[in-house]
């Protein structure tokens, strides 16, 4: 793959940057409007900035897998299950006086991510070998996941973790979420991966053509094991986030996140089919969906209108890369 070739399969399309950009402005707008006296506040920033991290980190794990070409759809799944184990580990290590909390930290974010890896080399692996479609193997592998955290804690959730491993998600420094540090490490690690490795070429370029790429050379099961492999790791960071935002895990946290990291990844630019996306333009969509969310919340708008609302802004998001294809097709 030529170097021209790489370029436009990195490119994002100047309208979904223009979208996200104003839609960001009409936010503003109704809330000047409507909330000036409690959207534009501190303690109403830092809210935001405590909440998007952990699906925004779910998001790149979904990037990275559609522009492969695929989808995962166990990431919650994933999510639930490594928040389940970490819980355990803390829970069980630390005692009463807080002693031992440090190594049972590292010991749980290491269990977390590992777990995380393995079962999205699983997903991966199945839907590479056996080439059944990845939306039924990541869709089989939700099911399982969350069915192995409900196993794992019976039902009623695992909470009560100690003061050190709540501050993970609920900690600040100088006023600046921790969970805020975490999201931009992991964003400049999955940026450097996408863009400066081998290992990124070979995703756009699977994406891109997988008959192409298998001819080139690729080996299309490796390449489609280490990006479920990645995607499932950044499910296992987002497993230990929400675990300690919430100071609870069980297996049903998180479950509007499938609809809302789709959602984020499709407006954010990454083309359905594969091929195409980059890392700046989901980032700025969570950014977008967590105003939007803060905002219906401060208007009381219930959970299943703003479910309704996310529905419909997926699909005009689809329709929106639709429109692009149709239009690019023309001008070529």
């Amino acid at each position: 793959m030529n170097n021209k070739e790489k370029a436009v399969g990195r490119r994002m399309p100047d309208t979904h940057i223009m979208t996200i950009l104003g839609l960001m402005v009409l936010v503003i707008i109704m809330m000047l409007i409507f909330q000036p006296g409690n959207y534009f506040t501190l303690m109403n920033l830092r809210s935001m900035i405590y909440q998007f991290p952990e699906y925004g980190i779910l998001s790149l794990g979904m990037m990275a897998c559609m522009i492969a070409g695929g989808i995962d759809l166990s990431l919650v799944g994933i999510m639930n299950f490594t928040g389940v184990l970490a819980a355990l580990i803390v829970k069980n290590m630390v005692t009463e006086e807080g002693g031992m909390a440090a190594p049972a930290i590292i010991l749980a974010v290491i269990v977390a991510l590992a777990v995380g890896g393995l079962c999205g080399a699983f997903n991966g692996f199945i839907i590479g070998y056996f080439n059944i479609p990845a939306m039924l193997v990541t869709l089989c592998g939700l099911q399982l996941y969350k069915g192995l955290a409900y196993g794992i804690t019976g039902g009623p959730a695992i909470n009560g973790m100690c003061d050190p491993f709540k501050e993970i998600a609920n900690g600040s420094i100088a006023g600046i979420p921790y969970a805020l540090f975490i999201f931009i490490v992991v964003v400049l690690i999955v940026s450097f991966v996408m863009k400066s490795t081998v290992f990124g070429n070979e995703i756009y370029f699977l994406g891109s053509n997988a008959q192409a790429a298998k001819y080139s050379g690729i080996n299309t099961l490796k390449v489609t094991v280490m990006t479920h492999m990645f995607s499932g790791i950044l499910g296992g960071c987002s497993g230990i986030l929400i675990t300690s935002h919430l100071n609870s895990a069980k297996s049903s946290n998180g479950e509007t996140y499938t609809l809302l990291s789709l959602l984020i990844v499709v407006l954010g630019g990454v083309h359905p089919d594969g091929g195409k996306g980059r890392v700046m333009g989901v980032v700025l969509a969570t950014i977008l969906l967590q105003m939007i969310a803060n905002a219906l919340g401060l208007m009381h708008i219930d959970d299943n209108t703003k479910t309704f609302i996310n529905g419909c802004m997926l699909v005009a998001a689809l329709l929106l890369d639709v429109y692009l294809d149709k239009r690019a097709a023309k001008r070529a």
